[in-house]
């Protein structure tokens, strides 16, 4: 289901998580659980990933990860405050240490010329550390390939994190 790439990223990933003894867990929209699935691939992997949280709806967003309505109102559901605000419900209902968190506009269709298709919003909390945020605009690549491209970014986002 994977390319190499990011098979081997995620590998390395749960190596660094286990090494330093972090739990991960995943709140994801556009991804539709694809994380958590890539985490899962691997033996041992309950080691490491606490639980995930595909909430792809605003309501899923709002009643899962406490993410407010008014944000989602004023700032869209793809947008870094909301972002933020998902990894930090994912933080607030698991025993993880680290959370990442993925909302994006994965097409065909759905975008806007403020927001157009490929415009992918992540943030990554951790204990103890600044949460951090990236946007990507990856333009409209390609569902399949929009989504692989936010996996991939979502673990380099962790590993540095770790």
């Amino acid at each position: 289901m994977f390319p190499d790439r990011i098979r081997n990223l995620g590998l390395l990933v749960m190596d660094d998580a286990a090494e330093r003894r972090v739990r991960i867990a995943t709140a994801e929209s556009c991804t539709g659980g694809l994380i958590s699935a890539l985490f899962t691939e691997f033996a041992g992997s309950s080691k490491v990933f606490e639980r995930g949280f595909v909430t792809y709806s605003n309501q899923a967003k709002a009643e899962v990860l406490n993410v407010a309505g008014d944000v989602l109102a004023d700032y869209g559901a793809v947008s870094e405050p909301v972002a933020r605000l998902m990894a930090e419900g994912a933080m607030e209902a698991s025993r993880a240490n680290l959370a990442i968190a993925v909302t994006g506009i994965a097409g065909p269709g759905g975008g806007t010329p403020m927001k157009p298709v490929g415009t992918v919003h992540l943030a990554c909390a951790r204990e103890n550390k600044a949460m951090t945020h990236e946007m990507l605009m990856l333009g409209d690549i390609g569902r399949h390939e929009i989504r692989m491209a936010t996996v991939e970014a979502a673990l380099n986002m962790i590993r540095a994190q770790i």
